[in-house]
């Protein structure tokens, strides 16, 4: 079937809007998509209006996990990983131009896919599996919005920014660093934040973890280096424990291959000292009632954290992740350091410095104060309804 006879469909006013979607790979590509999907269901719900999704992604990826979890069809397309390098001739290796070859394949199957589903929008994410769904969008004719999650647009939103109706940034400051002829097609929405992370209650952590040895009169440190935890953080915090402890309250996430060597750090802790400290492996369920606790939060810095933080009106002291795609993670807090709005540890991360940065933060309610409100000034709670926006106006523009 032709692309162009399929986008020429009329369909009733009241016909379900159909939803592409593409992205994935990480949590930061996949969680915002699924955030709008659901604020778009719920909009649309509003409207006596029903909402199919198809989301195009890989079948190693987190969205292949998340995408049926969550109800929404999902296929895959062929694609290559781009393997960086700051030596343009290691871009050209092997394994790159190998995976290079496999794109026109996966932009042919994509088109086929589009051209059959018909959408009235495709959203893309980001991550290698959006390029050739997000070239075969502009194939078919049919409205394609970015969405970018960092400061800087990424390797695959770089390639398709060009084919974009829309481009939806985080930041104003991506404005300013997109290319002057994609910039008119810019809009800031924020990146979308699940809306439970807002709704947090400080008493049901206290309940929930048993927090009892907790004292409320000092504040309260949140520390986490994600899912599967991170080894530098959890290494320089433990080396700072009692320190911290005399003046704050520590909920520490650590991951789940690394409890038992900080709980044996921890039994040698004087009484007191342990009973404010609160060790676990993972956070699920209850980390919007842990982050309405944290009074600061010492974590990695991708752009979900920060979106979430922000969004909260978080003090934060961010340890980037040195390895991230393009090191966004060192652009996204230095972004925010800059504006007051956080303290970002760059490279080797010591306990001094680590207890130069948190010591001001823990001791004076004020700067804490200062920091969150700069924090949130650079929140943006409504980004998914912002984002939803932007879709059905590329949408209405196609129609």
């Amino acid at each position: 079937m032709g692309c162009l006879v399929t986008s020429a469909i009329n369909r009733a006013p009241h016909a379900s809007f159909r939803l592409i979607v593409t992205g994935g790979g990480t949590g930061g590509h996949t969680y915002p998509a699924l955030t709008a999907i659901r604020a778009l269901r719920d909009r649309l719900t509003g409207q006596g209006r029903g909402l199919e999704v198809l989301w195009i992604g890989t079948a190693e990826g987190l969205e292949a996990r998340v995408a049926p979890a969550e109800g929404i069809p999902f296929t895959t397309v062929a694609t290559g990983k781009i393997r960086r390098s700051s030596n343009p001739l290691k871009m050209l290796g092997p394994a790159n131009v190998k995976d290079m070859a496999r794109v026109p394949l996966g932009v042919a199957q994509a088109r086929s896919k589009i051209a059959e589903f018909a959408p009235d929008v495709v959203l893309a994410t980001g991550g290698y599996v959006a390029v050739p769904a997000g070239l075969a969008a502009r194939l078919c004719r049919r409205p394609l919005v970015l969405h970018e999650q960092t400061v800087r647009l990424g390797l695959a939103n770089r390639k398709l920014a060009g084919s974009a109706t829309r481009i939806a940034v985080s930041s104003p400051s991506t404005l300013e660093l997109l290319p002057k002829d994609v910039r008119a097609t810019a809009v800031v929405t924020g990146n979308p934040v699940r809306p439970e992370i807002l709704t947090g209650d400080a008493d049901k952590a206290v309940t929930t973890l048993g927090l009892t040895g907790f004292d409320r009169r000092l504040p309260t440190l949140y520390v986490t280096g994600g899912a599967q935890g991170a080894q530098q953080i959890n290494t320089v915090v433990g080396e700072v424990l009692p320190w911290l402890l005399e003046r704050a309250n520590v909920i520490h996430q650590c991951g789940p291959d690394n409890v038992e060597q900080l709980a044996s750090l921890s039994a040698q802790l004087p009484q007191g000292a342990a009973a404010r400290y609160h060790l676990t492996g993972y956070v699920g369920s209850e980390l919007p009632d842990v982050l309405a606790l944290a009074d600061v939060v010492v974590s990695r810095s991708g752009a979900g954290t920060l979106a979430e933080l922000t969004a909260l009106g978080k003090a934060a002291v961010f340890i980037p992740l040195a390895t991230s795609a393009g090191n966004e993670q060192t652009h996204n807090a230095r972004h925010l350091e800059e504006a007051g709005a956080a303290v970002a540890l760059a490279g080797e991360v010591s306990a001094d410095r680590l207890r130069l940065a948190l010591g001001p933060l823990l001791a004076d309610p004020v700067r804490r104060a200062d920091m969150a409100q700069a924090a949130r000034a650079h929140g943006r709670p409504d980004a998914a309804e912002r984002l939803v926006d932007v879709l059905l106006d590329a949408a209405g523009s196609a129609a």
